[in-house]
């Protein structure tokens, strides 16, 4: 039976910067199908060879707050100086199409997003130790040694938001962790709600949730 008119999944992947979030995703939508990432709007500048409308929306401060009171962010918060937010548009007609949606956010705004949308998958990715979450900071060479130390300050206060999620990805082997996103979201693709389309489609065929055996 055709899958194309199965509802789409919410899917939010939250941890410490660092703890190799980006990554994980980017390896998602590169293997499965029917996965679409949530473009989030942001203050911050572009780093390295991101792009607009690619790894996020940029806009200057001005074009945020009109976002904000547009009321087109599901979710928004203020993270190390900058503003991020998740569009309400984007993500509705990506899972109206029955297109499951991947969101790279942290928890101020998970927290915030899944009150809203209670059916939403949370997933946790912690680092496999404090020492190595500071080594990998250091080699992407993306912040300065301020900026650094204050990411390891939040990241002390993050980890103890994992209990508030579903499902914990400890990010020590690339592959493995891979493979555990990757089967995470194919599960949440079997959960009832996700399947009740195509399940009542089925009933059809046998009468109706009322049929009787005759």
């Amino acid at each position: 039976m055709s899958e194309t008119v199965r509802s789409g999944n919410l899917i939010i992947v939250s941890g410490p910067s660092g703890a190799g979030k980006s990554v994980l995703v980017t390896n998602a939508l590169r293997s499965l199908p029917h996965l679409k990432f949530s473009v989030s709007y942001t203050t911050r500048a572009p780093r390295g060879k991101e792009q607009n409308g690619v790894e996020y929306f940029f806009v200057d401060r001005a074009g945020f707050q009109s976002l904000i009171q547009s009321g087109d962010l599901l979710e928004w918060a203020e993270v190390h100086g900058n503003y991020y937010g998740t569009s309400r548009t984007f993500v509705d007609n990506l899972l109206a199409q029955g297109e499951d949606v991947i969101l790279d956010i942290d928890v101020q705004g998970a927290r915030i997003l899944r009150q809203k949308r209670t059916d939403a998958v949370g997933i946790f990715v912690l680092p496999p130790s404090y020492q190595v979450l500071r080594d990998r900071l250091q080699r992407r060479s993306l912040d300065d040694t301020i900026v650094i130390e204050q990411r390891l300050k939040i990241a002390r206060e993050e980890i103890h938001h994992y209990t508030e999620y579903d499902y914990l990805i400890i990010n020590e082997d690339l592959g493995a962790a891979a493979q555990e996103l990757q089967s995470i979201i194919i599960s949440a693709r079997c959960r009832i709600q996700a399947k009740m389309h195509s399940a009542r489609s089925i009933f059809a065929t046998f009468g109706g949730m009322d049929a009787k055996d005759s």
